[in-house]
């Protein structure tokens, strides 16, 4: 009884640092939203989410790169939006932020623009986790149904 007891606690306490995760996560990435003057382009916070996935141009966002700059390259976050042109769905990239040369960017700049595309990756995992969740339920009430 106690092992059950102690890992509902361990499971709990795991739930509880996700939601205490993505609540500081959504905070920061709203000062960031602001911070790097995204909503001049963007002007609701939520639209961004709209974008299937956000890649970053001139500045690495890979684990053994990180935050290196590309040399000539422009600093720039993309936006990447699933299009409907002649009933064929295309991928389009939509340019968020420009930032200019990379090479001429401070540290601080770089880190708050490599934050925010991963803080942004972060929230829509999450939000994918809550649609498959609610699509989990929708298939549990069709199941009852019959």
């Amino acid at each position: 009884m106690e092992d059950r007891l102690e890992r509902l606690k361990k499971l709990t306490e795991k739930i509880a640092s996700f939601e205490l995760l993505r609540r500081e996560n959504l905070k920061t990435l709203k000062k960031l939203y602001k911070k790097l003057c995204i909503d001049e382009k963007i002007d609701d916070f939520d639209s961004i989410f709209e974008f299937k996935a956000m890649n970053l141009g001139g500045i690495s966002l890979n684990n053994e790169s990180l935050g290196e700059v590309k040399e000539g390259k422009y600093a720039q976050i993309i936006g990447i939006m699933s299009v409907d042109e002649d009933n064929r769905k295309k991928m389009k990239n939509i340019n968020i932020k420009y930032f200019g040369r990379a090479e001429k960017l401070g540290l601080s700049a770089i880190k708050d623009i490599c934050e925010f595309v991963l803080r942004w990756r972060l929230e829509k995992s999450f939000r994918g986790v809550e649609n498959y969740k609610e699509l989990l339920e929708m298939l549990e009430r069709v199941s009852d149904d019959k």
